[in-house]
């Protein structure tokens, strides 16, 4: 069977509260599920499983993780029941080889991963499947991990990396309008500038992120900022890149999301 390439997102996920939520953000990823070609299964890279080593969820019926406290009951009782893909999970398994990939049968959908699908494909009836973040690495081999994984694009599958380029939440601004700290706009218009950069990994501004001055103030430890380097590994060279929806709340987190296709 043959299929349309599938495109790659990065989506800016915030507050788990989005998934109660009708907002810019919610709209902007129900549009996306509306309108992008449908896949056949979802390979997803959320911020909220960060591991030593790397795993992917590899069981038939993946449980919902509720990986927060202090919100409504409301938002524990959600359940994304989307089917798992023990052969996709798999297939991820042999595009990575040589690293050594473990097959998870404990984990599930934490809150970055279901907190956007459930709006993007409320239904929950296309396959999912997770893959960790490997804290111990560096930013060019989460790079690089993206690009190994491109080729499941060409085969019907959506990948669907979830995080926040900039994510301090101690310095959230509570009260007010909560204008931005000049840090993380600068940093997040870094970010916009240098989606399109197409040299070596090893020369990539996003990748050599750290190199930018508002860099460790907007992203204090990085699991937020890695899942997009998974989308821009897995761009083909002439393939565009746009943004769907931006926006930065409570001073401190950016809901920038970036498509490639």
């Amino acid at each position: 069977m043959s299929y349309n390439r599938m495109p790659a997102l990065f989506l800016g996920h915030g507050s788990p509260m989005n998934v109660l939520e009708d907002n810019t953000y919610t709209r902007a990823w129900q549009h996306l599920g509306a309108t992008l070609p449908r896949p056949r299964a979802i390979l997803a890279v959320s911020a909220h499983w960060y591991t030593r080593g790397t795993a992917v969820t590899a069981m038939h019926n993946p449980r919902t993780i509720h990986d927060f406290g202090g919100f409504p009951q409301a938002l524990f009782d959600v359940r994304y029941p989307a089917p798992g893909s023990p052969e996709l999970a798999q297939q991820v398994i042999d595009l990575l080889a040589p690293i050594d990939v473990h097959a998870d049968q404990e984990w599930g959908f934490d809150h970055g991963s279901w907190g956007v699908l459930a709006k993007m494909y409320p239904q929950a009836d296309i396959p999912v499947v997770q893959l960790s973040i490997d804290g111990t690495q560096s930013a060019q081999w989460h790079f690089e991990l993206g690009r190994k994984l491109a080729s499941l694009r060409n085969e019907g599958v959506m990948i669907v990396a979830s995080g926040n380029v900039v994510h301090n939440l101690r310095m959230l601004r509570w009260q007010g309008a909560a204008t931005s700290y000049p840090w993380a706009e600068s940093f997040n218009e870094f970010v916009r500038e240098n989606l399109s950069f197409a040299g070596e990994a090893a020369d990539h501004p996003l990748v050599n992120y750290l190199q930018h001055e508002g860099a460790e103030m907007s992203n204090p430890t990085p699991e937020h900022y890695l899942p997009l380097l998974y989308i821009l590994g897995a761009r083909a060279a002439e393939e565009s890149i746009s943004i769907p929806v931006e926006g930065m709340e409570m001073g401190a987190i950016s809901m920038l999301s970036v498509q490639v296709s």
